[in-house]
């Protein structure tokens, strides 16, 4: 949706964002490289497109061959510089994406920090990480202080056209940004996506660039405890299931339609991306589910799970039938994606490191 009074805003937006990006092609504002691969996951647009199970998807490629870690910004943490997520880290020490990356990945190292080159070098040294091969680099294509070796960047299928720059649109710079990228991800693809429909996607984007362009879709996995609840009390959606999803996240209503194509009665109650749950609203969520029929279980997704895991006052019953639904990505022709970014790992990585 286009706020078109907002406009005039999104011009003198948008002639900062060129001024800014020409500083740093011209080399008056300088981009830092590291001896270490840097692989940067990121969009042109605010929250969406599906970065976190992007990142999962490169963890599992490359976790087995390299000692991979992942760096973010670690967005509304209530923590300052460096810090290094540890098993009991919450989603207030680190953020909920960087949570949610290592409750998942447990021996996977995670960090955050606002200075993404102050990052690397703390992930370089620090006796703890200083054998990582690879970082990967969370929500940081427009943090060009760090030159990354290999640049992914993501655009929603539903916004290859039409969208326009903040605060009127939800663009953080124009589509010639696709320029510095060196691998484009069109995410969140239909699943019944033609070949007429992707040639349509990759002319929209060959006017900016004639970088590798490969389409994504979610793929939704089996339900999973939040709480460690009782499986006994119910652990699959069916058609008699009374659902209550309960989201912060941007963009909501593909896992609503998910739940909806199991069972007609939903409940949703939405919150804005990233939100911070309040006793306010976990009493709503409390009485929101005990006025439920039976049989019944609270849905939410892993970003989401990752902020009420550590939330106190959700009612016993809520606990136990609280579950969260994974979601990865599945890539059109994932073998040729693959081969990219290993390709990439095995000509920079320095595999001969001591272990």
């Amino acid at each position: 949706m286009i706020n078109r009074w907002l406009i005039p805003f999104s011009w003198l937006y948008g002639a900062g964002v060129r001024l800014r990006n020409m500083l740093f092609d011209k080399g008056v504002l300088r981009s830092q490289s590291f001896s270490i691969p840097v692989i940067a996951v990121g969009n042109l647009a605010v929250g969406g497109t599906g970065k976190t199970p992007h990142v999962e998807h490169l963890v599992r490629l490359l976790r087995d061959q390299w000692r991979v870690a992942v760096l973010s910004r670690g967005y509304k943490r209530r923590t300052k510089g460096f810090v290094l997520a540890e098993p009991t880290s919450t989603a207030a020490d680190i953020g909920d994406e960087p949570r949610q990356l290592k409750s998942k990945f447990g021996n996977l190292t995670v960090a955050v920090d606002a200075d993404r080159c102050h990052g690397i070098r703390k992930l370089m040294k620090d006796s703890r990480t200083r054998t990582t091969q690879a970082i990967i680099l969370d929500d940081a294509f427009q943090h060009r202080y760090v030159k990354p070796g290999l640049s992914i960047v993501l655009i929603e299928y539903g916004r290859l056209q039409g969208d326009m720059l903040l605060p009127a649109g939800r663009l953080r710079e124009p589509m010639s940004g696709l320029r510095r990228a060196d691998i484009i991800v069109v995410t969140k693809c239909p699943d019944n996506l033609s070949e007429e429909e992707k040639a349509t996607a990759r002319d929209a984007i060959r006017r900016h660039t004639e970088k590798p362009v490969f389409f994504s879709r979610i793929v939704y996995q089996d339900l999973e405890p939040v709480f460690c609840g009782d499986s006994r009390l119910i652990d699959s959606i069916g058609a008699s299931t009374h659902a209550l999803i309960v989201t912060g996240i941007a963009h909501p209503q593909p896992l609503v339609a998910e739940v909806c194509r199991r069972t007609t009665h939903v409940k949703h109650l939405a919150y804005a991306d990233h939100h911070d749950f309040s006793a306010a609203d976990i009493n709503r969520i409390n009485s929101a589910f005990a006025a439920l029929p039976s049989p019944r279980l609270l849905l939410t997704t892993e970003k989401d799970a990752a902020r009420l895991n550590s939330m106190g006052g959700l009612s016993d019953e809520v606990r136990q039938a609280t579950w969260q639904l994974p979601i990865c990505v599945d890539i059109d022709d994932q073998e040729g994606f693959d081969k990219l970014i290993t390709d990439y790992l095995n000509k920079n990585s320095k595999k001969t490191q001591s272990t």
